[in-house]
């Protein structure tokens, strides 16, 4: 893998009031996993093929 697809900060600015409410457990990396699921979705990846650096596949599907 040659470099990790990650969303903008604007994009992510975009995108964060759609984002559900954390109640109790902390949430994830919301910026690393999109970006995983697009890095997937653009690349027509496997989930269990996503590269490592995005997390474990079972929480990008």
């Amino acid at each position: 893998m040659s470099e990790v697809f990650l969303l903008s900060e604007g994009q992510m600015e975009r995108i964060e009031p759609f984002f559900p409410l954390a109640h109790g457990i902390p949430r994830v990396d919301d910026r690393r996993v999109l970006s995983g699921i697009v890095y997937v979705i653009r690349n027509g990846l496997q989930w269990k093929d996503a590269p490592k650096a995005y997390g474990p596949h079972k929480t990008l599907y």
